[in-house]
């Protein structure tokens, strides 16, 4: 039986690298925004520039859901590289839609799915006045139309997008147009009625935007304070640099003058990207630089100084698969134990998990205020769904009386009254000590930044009780950070139950999905959505509440599940791991199977 939808179903785009697909793609996912209906759309493409696969994943989920479903409903599929791999993500009953212009005789097909063969080269080609640059882009925008009949989204909204995309370009208005009705005529004399899925226009969108996570964090770091940006490009953390410099030449150019209130710098590589931070952080900026976990590498030295020395720092790690280079355009969470313990010696690292765009930008301009406050780096742990996809969220917000954290920062008026100043002495039991900007008071307040040992006063000292003392007071000073990142969200099941599952970051869509199916069949489960490390109390608290707790993570090595067990000294038993890491955001389906699985059999023992 073919599969009967109405705002609830999965459309996959199967196209070659540098073939202009995307932006057709793209109108798709929006055009049905534009009805009311909530999407989620995921861009799967290669690492290299042209040639290779690539796929654009569409969600339309009436009922708002914004992770992964998993299968597809209906293959759009115009690679014959992968022709039998995309056939076979179809679910039983869905549909194919491909170029019919050369009947189908070598590729494989199946019985149990609809084919909606659209001849898209012959419609392209009889596009008068066009070269086969265009003809070849085109195509694209034919097959739009086509489903613009079969899924019955309405074209006048996917015209108002391409004049919003094409402004004052009307004889590239007109020929999108002409495509796209090329498309919606064919479909409607030659496939009416095969596709059972549809769009019904909603109000479930509201008010609502569609953004990435790296445009909202480089907006977040502007909102933050941020002044200088270092960074060195490494996928998928580019667009976020990118973004900021967009961002600043809007908001941080002076109005009068058009002087710059900004710097930012592509450097050379990782290692003196870092050092700028560092650099510029220490004279009294707000300084950031975006990267991935190679970079992170690449850093460990300059951050074991900052860690150190205790100088402020933000780093955003837009996480990727590796190890080495690993999948470059693919998304994990496989740097927590990296960043949590980077460099060499004892050290640990502020690390707060945003869980969408909406937190990326509220995260980013809260890192700066934690980095000073703190006085060490913070790590701001995205990923690749996060940052490079187009999310839909609530509407970015920002409190304008809110005012920058700076932390303890002496002025010049209490050196001259004679408050007492020792860098790294803590006076006020947080252990936390003041610091000093260069060029406060001309002869008070100066002290030596050390990257090697010292007491105190920045003293340099081989003393073991001077280095031990320091390296104690760091420890404590971690201990504050705990009621000063994001708190963990807590989540009560509907019923009593000892079943517990933990969570972060992307993977928290699907896990929303999962927790409310799971429910359906009578699995409950409490969760905890963890925001930041180090963990706070409330996060050992829920541990100890429950039997047995899963932990649901998108690496192999369970490194969430590593850094709870080290941290907080737990018996590792207590839990179970749901570790997916191939590249792809998990799906809601993949954590229901994984968890009911578990939990049916020891009911079942629990029985017996």
């Amino acid at each position: 039986m073919p599969i009967a939808a109405t705002n609830d179903f999965v459309v996959k785009f199967a196209n070659i690298n540098g073939s202009g697909s995307a932006s057709a793609n793209e109108l798709f996912a929006r055009s049905i925004l534009r009805m009311g209906v909530p999407v989620a759309s995921r861009n799967i493409f290669p690492s290299n520039i042209q040639g290779l696969p690539t796929w654009y994943e569409v969600r339309v989920s009436g009922d708002g859901w914004l992770g992964r479903r998993g299968g597809v409903d209906l293959m759009v599929a115009m690679n014959p590289q992968t022709w039998d791999k995309d056939i076979g993500e179809i679910e039983p009953g869905g549909y194919l839609l491909y170029d019919s212009t050369k009947p189908l005789t070598t590729q494989k097909t199946r019985e149990d799915i609809t084919l909606l063969g659209v001849p898209l080269t012959t419609l392209s080609n009889s596009l008068e006045g066009t070269i086969p640059r265009e003809r070849q882009l085109l195509r694209n925008v034919i097959y739009l139309g086509a489903l613009s009949s079969l899924l019955g989204f309405e074209t006048s909204v996917v015209e108002v997008l391409i004049k919003e995309q094409f402004p004052g370009k009307d004889k590239l208005i007109k020929l999108n147009m002409k495509a796209i009705e090329l498309g919606h005529d064919y479909a409607e004399k030659n496939l009416k009625g095969l596709c059972k899925l549809k769009v019904v226009r909603s109000d479930k969108v509201g008010n609502r935007i569609f953004i990435g996570g790296n445009d909202a964090a480089g907006l977040g770091c502007v909102y933050g304070g941020a002044t200088v940006c270092a960074w060195y490009p490494i996928t998928p953390s580019t667009s976020l640099a990118e973004a900021f410099t967009a961002h600043c030449k809007a908001y941080r150019v002076d109005p009068q003058t058009k002087e710059n209130k900004f710097a930012i710098v592509q450097a050379e590589d990782e290692i003196a990207a870092i050092g700028m931070v560092i650099g510029a952080n220490w004279n009294g900026a707000r300084a950031f630089t975006a990267t991935s976990g190679p970079g992170i590498s690449l850093m460990q030295e300059f951050f074991g100084l900052a860690y150190y020395a205790e100088i402020p720092a933000v780093v955003f790690d837009i996480q990727r698969g590796g190890p080495s280079t690993g999948m470059p355009t693919r998304t994990q969470q496989s740097d927590l134990l990296l960043a949590a313990y980077a460099s060499h010696g004892d050290t640990k690292h502020v690390l707060i998990f945003p869980q969408d765009p909406k937190e990326s930008f509220e995260f980013a301009a809260q890192a700066f205020d934690l980095a000073e406050r703190l006085q060490t780096p913070v790590f701001v742990m995205m990923d690749l769904d996060i940052g490079m996809n187009d999310w839909l969220v609530d509407p970015l917000q920002w409190d304008d009386s809110r005012a920058y954290d700076r932390g303890k920062v002496m002025t010049a008026e209490e050196l001259d009254a004679g408050k007492l100043f020792a860098r790294y002495l803590d006076v006020d039991g947080d252990a936390i000590p003041y610091r000093t900007l260069p060029g406060t008071h001309p002869t008070k307040g100066t002290y030596f930044t050390r990257g090697s040992s010292h007491n105190a006063y920045a003293v340099y000292s081989e003393s073991g009780k001077d280095y031990t003392d320091v390296m104690q007071r760091l420890l404590r000073k971690f201990e504050t950070a705990k009621s000063l990142v994001p708190a963990p969200v807590i989540r009560a099941a509907k019923e009593e139950t000892r079943w517990g599952v933990i969570y972060f970051g992307s993977t928290s869509v699907a896990m929303d999905e999962a927790l409310d199916s799971l429910e359906k069949q009578g699995l409950h489960l409490d969760a905890c959505r963890v925001r930041a490390f180090p963990f706070a109390d409330a996060v050992t608290d829920f541990i100890a509440a429950h039997d047995q707790v899963f932990v649901v993570e998108q690496n192999r090595d369970a490194q969430l599940l590593k850094l709870i067990v080290n941290e907080c000294a737990i018996d590792p038993a207590r839990f179970i791991s749901i570790l997916h890491y191939d590249g792809a955001p998990v799906t809601a389906r993949f954590i229901i199977s994984a968890i009911a699985e578990r939990m049916t059999v020891v009911r079942k023992e629990a029985a017996e």
